[in-house]
């Protein structure tokens, strides 16, 4: 996918002039290093002091460490699967292969890398997550925990391999900054995980080329920060990753100012980045998931190397750990909002670790829990890691007394039922399309409801799938015929300019948010409206009758004569009897049959659309690269501005 000069120009239209003048800054820069790159000052490392305290792998829980070596032996054996394609190269990687397309990235200098066109490059996505050297902290983390110097072996031998391929400038991996800092924070990783092994000192601090790679990755992201309206987890990212490496790798001239720096724009754009309530403000899920797994390994830094860091850092981590766990299901599953493309800040455990567990885990050991928080049955290696480095402070702010249900800064709201029955989880979405001026990371779902019963997904946000190399995937799962919403007249109620750009924005506005009905006999209720459509108003009711196991959906369109498109996504493990404007749903759990009626409004004419490509309709991604076909109810007709749509979904038993 190549940029269009259009592109360019809806872009800058989305500038301020603070930003357009950063951004010429560095475009002069980018020019200056082309000729004149410059030099790394020469240094001697310094000792490695941020090692973790005798005892912490002695609390690493047994079955989580199972699970890390298990993984840890599929990679020694060369096998890893990223973004749904397997590889088995892992024993001698080429860093700039791209398994998903075949095609090698060219060389030259990393500015002039054409890196968003899958043509000319491959899928960068696949390029650069094995060069984010996570699967390496996993190794590292084997090494540590069993002392075998096989794991640490391969770290090593991989780290010199990519050292050697990818000299600063030069190709792919020196394009994007949320690749060099979260890069960062895994050789860091690393040194502490391998901090036993004899060959540790020689690999990182008594290493030229080591420190010679680490100086420049710092150079870099001093220079290029993510600026103005891309100021979202890439920045942090960025921060998280510089300031880990100042802290942990203090051997440089610079080292002092690039953490001061670092500390000040992580603690700003973390604040800027969460609502008040705790929730991220770019309403993308796995972003908030990100976000709070790079926070909370800058502050294990800082801790470690005896930093100061502003308790306001501390408390944006808390509001978020708090705010995850108001949001999760019964089984622990946050919303599917927004994009998603599987990035973790700090990967140490291997595959079947419940990523949100493992946050409150840690949010459990660090804050501590609250009485409300649903309970956290699995393990994991990472926190009790985090939590030895992480200084334990009491907060000096009142937390929620009960369980919160009504987001308002962010438009979110969660109607449950009661768990007796199979807890009924609702999503109800009436905030803002997303953050900065682009909503880079936003869908066109504004009104959009998630609902699960029992964890299982029964009205589902069908997911991101892809970024880069297929727009119409993208354009897709990004639409509002891609949600569980109402569409009008053909098109979506934002307005996209590109693939991580919005250049109008659907306004919506919470009219009712009463979660106190959703007791046993008693109903919970939203309301909520946009205007995303010119001259109409979009405006949804959802009522959830916990006695009844009953969810109600009405919608009414306010203007004039509209065509209707109204979709139901029905999760993967759903299947669906259409007949008429009734559907059937049955799906199992935990080995028993279960079952749904839903009743569709009459006045649309309604089809069940599965796995159909031309155009794209019908699936559901569970993560990035990832697809599979899935039911999508879609009632088409038109609108007079009076009358409204109901839905009614039922739940049997």
């Amino acid at each position: 996918m190549t940029m269009s000069a259009g592109w360019y120009l809806r872009r800058l239209s989305r500038m301020g002039p603070q930003e357009v003048a950063g951004r010429m800054g560095d475009t002069v820069r980018r020019r200056r290093w082309r000729s004149a790159r410059p030099d790394c000052p020469s240094v001697t490392g310094g000792r490695f002091t941020a090692v973790l305290p005798a005892g912490t792998i002695d609390a690493v829980p047994p079955d989580a460490a199972k699970r890390l070596l298990a993984e840890a032996d599929r990679l020694m054996a060369g096998h890893a699967e990223y973004f749904g394609v397997v590889r088995d190269d892992l024993a001698d990687p080429d860093w700039w292969y791209d398994p998903k397309t075949g095609r090698r990235a060219p060389s030259g200098y990393a500015f002039d890398m054409p890196y968003r066109n899958e043509d000319a490059v491959g899928d960068i996505k696949q390029i650069w997550e094995l060069s984010r050297h996570q699967y390496l902290t996993q190794l590292a983390a084997a090494y540590a925990i069993t002392g075998d110097e096989r794991y640490a072996e391969r770290v090593a031998e991989h780290l010199r391999s990519w050292w050697a391929a990818n000299p600063p400038l030069r190709g792919v991996h020196w394009i994007s900054g949320i690749e060099l800092g979260i890069r960062l924070l895994s050789w860091v990783w690393i040194r502490r995980l391998l901090d036993g092994w004899p060959g540790a000192t020689g690999l990182f601090e008594g290493n030229p080329v080591a420190l010679h790679q680490i100086w420049h990755h710092q150079r870099w992201l001093a220079a290029f920060p993510s600026r103005g309206s891309s100021a979202n987890n890439h920045v942090i990212a960025e921060t998280a990753g510089q300031f880990a490496a100042a802290c942990a790798f203090d051997w440089f001239p610079s080292s002092a100012r690039w953490r001061a720096d670092a500390l000040r724009s992580l603690e700003r754009h973390l604040r800027s980045n969460t609502f008040g309530s705790g929730l991220n403000r770019e309403l993308a899920t796995e972003y908030h998931g990100l976000v709070l797994e790079l926070g909370l390994a800058a502050v294990a830094e800082a801790d470690a190397a005896g930093v100061p860091v502003p308790a306001s850092v501390r408390l944006v981590l808390l509001r978020m750990t708090d705010a995850l766990a108001a949001v999760v299901d019964n089984r622990l599953r946050p919303p599917r909002q927004g994009d998603a493309d599987d990035g973790h800040g700090l990967v140490v455990d291997g595959a079947g670790t419940d990523r949100w567990a493992s946050l409150l885990a840690t949010g459990d050991a660090v804050f501590g829990r609250l009485a409300w928080w649903p309970a956290v049955t699995g393990t994991d290696v990472r926190t009790p890691l985090l939590a030895a480095l992480i200084q334990p402070t009491e907060p000096s702010v009142t937390r929620p007394a009960s369980r919160p249900a009504h987001f308002a800064d962010a438009g979110m709201t969660i109607l449950r039922g009661p768990e007796e029955t199979g807890e009924i989880w609702c999503r109800c979405d009436g905030g803002p399309h997303g953050f900065l001026s682009i909503a880079a990371h936003a869908h066109a779902d504004a009104l959009s409801v998630e609902v699960r019963h029992d964890g299982v997904e029964v009205l589902a946000d069908p997911g991101t799938y892809c970024y880069h190399g297929q727009p119409e995937w993208r354009q897709y799962f990004r639409s509002t015929l891609g949600h569980n919403t109402l569409q009008l007249d053909g098109g979506d109620q934002s307005v996209s300019g590109g693939p991580f750009l919005w250049t109008r924005q659907a306004g919506s506005r919470v009219l009712v948010a009463d979660t106190s009905g959703a007791s046993p006999g008693g109903t919970a209720r939203w309301s909520a409206e946009h205007d995303g459509y010119q001259h109409s108003v979009h405006r949804r009711r959802v009522e959830l009758t916990a006695a009844g196991q009953e969810l109600r959906v009405v919608d009414e369109v306010r203007g004039p004569r509209r065509a209707v498109r109204l979709a139901f996504h029905l999760g993967p493990a759903i299947a669906a009897d259409l007949m008429g404007n009734r559907a059937v749903l049955t799906w199992a759990r935990d080995g028993e049959d279960r079952s749904a009626v839903l009743d569709l409004p009459g006045q649309l004419s309604w089809r069940a659309h599965r796995g159909e490509t031309d155009p794209p309709l019908g699936w559901y991604s569970a993560g990035f690269g990832r697809k599979e076909p899935t039911t999508t109810l879609v009632g088409t007709g038109s609108t007079d501005g009076t009358e409204g749509f109901t839905t009614v979904l039922r739940f049997r038993g």
